[in-house]
């Protein structure tokens, strides 16, 4: 599923940088001490219209169904060109039309994110190369997928489009891409049984 005219990002335009430390937010969403929780980190290219949107959407879901207790859940993009901002306007407008406020900032994917999380779900193949990249381990490359992988509906190699040179009708498609994979990836993690906290 695509847009007309809207970039699919098959091409890399990511500089990583080995040492990111002075480049990237500090990283304040720590798994606390002594909660065994299920991490799961949402990546696109820039962290201002698909990952946040992502995030978003699977926090509000998991809110709902008072879940979230269970969860660590972030998002960050594979480049640096919008590290500190909010989303989107498009994107938080998109969001809010399904009564979502998004006030993540931008940051960029790093090494330690391979430690801290357990679910690396990229919005494209470009994104997932790009990672992927990182890893240096099998257990590494484990973590990550394609986020559509999870939707029921959809073909396991589908593709969250890039909105971003699209218009606001463009957002809020993603918008309900998003939340719709985000409700299968859920059923997901219950279906395998998992010690979540209600």
């Amino acid at each position: 599923m695509g847009f007309p005219g809207l970039s699919y990002e098959t091409h890399s335009r990511i500089f990583m940088v080995e040492d990111q430390s002075e480049i990237n937010l500090p990283f304040e969403k720590q798994n606390p001490k002594g909660k065994n929780l299920i991490r799961v980190l949402f990546v696109c290219l820039g962290n201002i219209c698909r990952s946040p949107a992502a995030e978003g959407a699977f926090l509000d879901l998991i809110q709902k169904r008072n879940l979230e207790s269970s969860f660590l859940v972030d998002s960050c993009g594979t480049s640096r060109y919008h590290i500190g901002e909010l989303p989107d306007p498009r994107t938080r407008q998109a969001a809010r039309k399904r009564g979502i406020e998004l006030t993540h900032r931008a940051r960029q994917f790093r090494r330690e994110d391979f430690r801290e999380f357990d679910y690396i779900l990229t919005m494209d193949k470009s994104n997932q190369k790009d990672v992927l990249s990182l890893a240096s381990s099998d257990e590494e490359r484990k973590k990550v997928q394609l986020f559509r992988f999870f939707q029921k509906d959809s073909k396991k190699d589908s593709e969250v489009p890039d909105p971003y040179y699209g218009t606001l009708k463009d957002f809020e498609e993603v918008q309900n891409i998003v939340s719709d994979v985000a409700e299968d990836f859920l059923e997901f993690l219950l279906s395998r049984k998992l010690d979540l906290k209600t």
